[in-house]
């Protein structure tokens, strides 16, 4: 069994939580926010079960940085 670290962000839009994984293109939700990171969970497995060789993103320290975003 091979092992990695993740990093995940979690945030609630309306009245879910979503849970993504920062590592791979891997999200998810739930009602709450522990629900949405064991459904996290599950889909990063069922998404290594289907890559032999999955390619993780290496995040050493992510920091949230807001802006501003001006478009047409």
């Amino acid at each position: 069994m091979k092992t990695v670290q993740i990093n995940s962000a979690v945030w609630k839009v309306g009245n879910y939580f979503v849970a993504q994984c920062l590592n791979v293109e891997v999200s998810s939700f739930g009602d709450t926010k522990d629900e949405a990171l064991d459904n996290l969970q599950e889909a990063l497995e069922l998404y290594l079960e289907d890559n032999e060789h999955p390619e993780f993103t290496i995040i050493d320290k992510p920091e949230i940085v807001g802006s501003i975003l001006k478009y047409a």
